[in-house]
């Protein structure tokens, strides 16, 4: 893994850094895929449609704080949402009409990727056209689905367990005219289906989920293969189907499910899972079943680091790869069972939803080395500090590499000094002072070279600095923590000038684990991300990218921070800066996370009320003040649990 100096020249004379330079170092052409860019004076932009209409993400900061709405922010560009519900379809429509196929295409989206009621709203409005649907795998997301689910051309497919309730009012859409399908993921859900569609009188829909034997690829290859959690091995698909026709349900089976995985990065496990599904779909068919779909499941990547490779935070393909293959292979392998081609339906969200949805967060403050000058007089020292002066100096012409094994050592004897009491704390002090001076030394002289020693990796991290952000890892970049999934992150603006400071980042949670020290790259991942210098009289904003699937939803109340500021955004070519916030949704106050952990707010000031009593009878504070300390109480109850700008 590469990392990089702290003061970092890139080969660049001063001067020399353009915006060009910006977006090939933030990667913005590769991850962005023309989504952003930057203008001429520095800002990024997003080009909800990939035309010429862009809008500084700065603006709608500007105008989401008039509003009162502070940082961090989640901006949602819902053009961006509607363009890749588009995409997918169009795409999947040219590819059928390119090979010839006699079958269509009717994707669903799964609602738990995002499950967000706007998000939702907006995948249905964009995909009407398209008979786009929905799959739920909850009883919640199936009473959402029932809901919102209007066009009784589209699907709605059920994953998961399910139990007798879960069934019913799957069955109960279908009455209604839905078409609702019942995928069965365990054998023993087969008999409850049959069971209690027969008490209710409706005809199921049914399909079934194969455990493949092809395995999946990247973060989540275990969900797929034989030991994957869901899915009938073959025995299983011949008991169901048997179970089926003895019960005079054979009709009801029209569907056969394969999943191999979330975020699949290369485009050969898509193949191979796709020709198996095929062959299960084309046997049940020649058995006499009415099979009319396949449903490839999720996988459909996203691009995270735009390496397009089979790392697992990429992919090696693209959507229109991905439909072509589908639709060939399918096309294939029916052709030559002598099968009439099914309906495709995928579930693909992540590549839906993750583009649009941008975190920005303010740094607050920066923790570094560099701050730390050596402070010696010409007083004479203890021989420690007199051999680090000499290091320092560079008294004895030694190689840079050399002086910082020779600083090593010295750190080690100084620690052992300081733990036995034979270092004084003001030496101890001057001591690491100096061996960090040694340290950027050493540093900046290998910044240019063409081979690195080993050691470098390790230095350049241990000095690079920290910057404080105004946010939770926990709660809006889950996936970072729990998985190590790379986001792409980048300043919104500031990008026509050099970025100079190399820099890990941290939250502003109480546990050390809320850091990033993982950043997206071309070639391989990033330890450190270069940012700019902070300056004291203006704001410094990050940008946390392709966030849409699965953080939204999936964050905790780690320290009790809770959900961030929202805003909505869509084009608007009347409006003088090109857009609008068409709605804003208030993150949590303090008092509203707290009442999720069962604590009222009401309550803990009155606890807190007999405390400020007691202490002014005893003459502790003055009842003026008592009451200042009351009211302060009360109205950080009303706030918002992130930081304040008067911080």
């Amino acid at each position: 893994m590469g990392a990089e100096s702290h003061k970092a020249k890139n080969n660049l004379e001063k001067g020399d850094w353009s915006i060009e330079s910006s977006e090939k170092y933030y990667g913005l052409k590769n991850w962005g895929k023309g989504h952003f860019k930057i203008d001429g004076d520095g800002f990024l932009k997003v080009h909800p449609l990939l035309d010429s209409k862009g809008i500084r993400i700065f603006d709608i900061i500007k105008e989401a704080k008039s509003k009162g709405y502070d940082l961090p922010l989640t901006i949602r560009i819902q053009d961006l949402l509607q363009t890749r519900v588009k995409e997918l379809n169009e795409t999947f429509l040219d590819a059928i009409k390119q090979e010839g196929y006699s079958g269509s295409y009717q994707g669903v989206f799964p609602i738990k990727v995002n499950q967000m009621r706007e998000v939702l709203e907006e995948i249905l409005e964009a995909g009407e056209a398209y008979n786009y649907g929905l799959e739920c795998g909850s009883k919640p997301e199936l009473m959402i689905a029932l809901a919102h689910h209007k066009n009784l051309n589209s699907l709605i497919i059920c994953n998961g367990y399910k139990d007798d309730t879960f069934i019913r009012l799957a069955l109960y859409g279908n009455r209604i005219g839905k078409s609702v399908f019942l995928v069965v993921e365990q054998l023993s859900e087969i008999q409850r289906i049959i069971r209690i569609s027969k008490e209710l009188g409706i005809q199921p829909k049914i399909g079934f989920r194969i455990k493949l034997s092809t395995v999946g690829e990247g973060k989540w290859a275990r969900s797929s293969g034989e030991e994957a959690k869901f899915g009938l091995t073959s025995p299983e698909i011949v008991d169901a189907a048997k179970n089926l026709e003895e019960a005079g349900l054979a009709n009801s089976l029209e569907l056969i499910h394969f999943h191999v995985g979330s975020q699949v990065p290369n485009i050969q496990t898509i193949k191979r899972a796709t020709v198996e599904a095929t062959r299960y779909y084309c046997e049940l068919a020649s058995m006499g079943f009415p099979m009319k779909y396949l449903d490839l499941g999720g996988g459909l990547g996203v691009d995270y680091d735009g390496s397009m490779s089979n790392f697992e935070s990429s992919m090696n393909y693209t959507l229109k790869e991905y439909a072509r293959d589908v639709v060939y292979n399918i096309q294939a392998i029916c052709k030559e069972a002598s099968v009439t081609c099914p309906d495709i339906i995928t579930e693909s969200g992540r590549s839906v939803v993750a583009s649009h949805s941008l975190l920005i967060t303010e740094v607050c403050d920066k923790i570094s080395k560099h701050s730390i000058k050596p402070n010696f007089n010409k007083d004479q020292q203890v021989p420690i500090v007199e051999s680090f002066i000499s290091i320092l100096k560079n008294d004895y012409s030694a190689s840079p590499l050399e002086r910082y094994h020779d600083a090593i050592q010295k750190k080690e004897e100084a620690d052992n000094l300081f733990n036995l009491g034979y270092l004084k704390l003001k030496d101890k002090g001057l001591v690491d002072a100096i061996f960090w001076k040694i340290c950027q030394d050493v540093v900046l002289f290998y910044q240019e070279a063409k081979i690195q020693p080993e050691e470098m990796d390790s230095l350049k991290t241990m000095m690079a600095d920290q910057y404080v952000c105004n946010f939770s890892v926990f709660q809006s970049l889950i996936d970072h923590w729990a998985c190590d999934q790379l986001f792409p992150i980048a300043p919104i603006h500031r990008l026509n000038e050099q970025p100079t400071v190399n820099t890990t980042l941290v939250d502003i949670t109480c546990d050390s684990e809320g850091r990033i020290a993982s950043f997206v790259d071309s070639e391989d991942e990033r330890s450190l991300l270069r940012l700019h210098e902070m300056n004291s009289d203006e704001p410094y904003y990050l940008g946390f990218f392709l966030m849409g699937a699965y953080q939204d939803i999936m964050g905790d109340l780690h320290n009790l921070f809770g959900r961030v500021n929202e805003v909505h955004v869509f084009l608007e070519d009347d409006e003088e800066d090109g857009f609008y916030i068409e709605d804003s949704i208030p993150g949590f106050s303090v008092n509203e996370v707290l009442k999720l952990t069962q604590y009222d707010g009401q309550m803990l000031s009155r606890k807190l009320k007999k405390q400020i009593d007691r202490a002014t009878k005893e003459d502790q504070i003055k009842p003026r003040e008592g009451t200042r300390i009351l009211d302060e109480y009360l109205q950080v109850l009303k706030s918002q649990t992130y930081l304040s700008e008067s911080n």
